[in-house]
């Protein structure tokens, strides 16, 4: 048995009812939309009127994204950003809501926390090489750099003399 077509209307009220239980950007509505064959006029139409009414705004979708990603998966500010971008969404809004929702204090204290959850995880954290796997896990988790650096002085590792 073939799918039954979506019509406009029906898109539009399963999307107001999809983004009054989650946050959603116009990227992921417009997907939506073309996967099930709205034509190009109609999801212009659907989109803007979600806009109109606030179903959808990049804005509030970029402050919501910024907060579960940095506090549920502990993710840096450059994944962060990256996903972001991903979705569509405008850069200087992800900059805003990346400033505004992550405090820096509160960053240093998951990066550190991070970084010494993994080299717990580690038969010993203590050689070039457990440290240079740890700057690693850092970076690949969105984190700046110069801030894994400057964290892994500061984690706490048993440093052994015999390298």
């Amino acid at each position: 048995m073939a799918k039954r077509a979506v019509t406009a209307d029906e898109a539009r009220v399963r999307l107001e009812t999809l983004c009054a239980r989650s946050e959603q950007c116009r990227s992921e509505v417009r997907r939506k939309l073309v996967t099930w064959g709205i034509s190009a006029a109609e999801r212009e139409a659907i989109v803007e009127r979600l806009i109109e009414r606030r179903f959808v705004d990049d804005e509030r979708y970029a402050r919501a994204y910024v907060r579960d990603k940095f506090i549920f998966s502990r993710w840096g500010r450059r994944k962060i950003a990256l996903g972001l971008a991903s979705k569509r969404i405008p850069r200087d809004v992800a900059d805003e809501a990346l400033r505004d929702e992550i405090d820096e204090e509160d960053y240093l204290v998951a990066l550190r926390s991070l970084l010494r959850a993994k080299a717990r995880g580690m038969e010993r954290p203590v050689g070039r090489d457990d440290r240079m796997r740890l700057f690693r896990f850092g970076v690949q988790r969105g984190f700046e750099p110069g801030l894994v650096g400057d964290a892994l002085r500061t984690v706490d590792c048993d440093d052994d003399d015999d390298e």
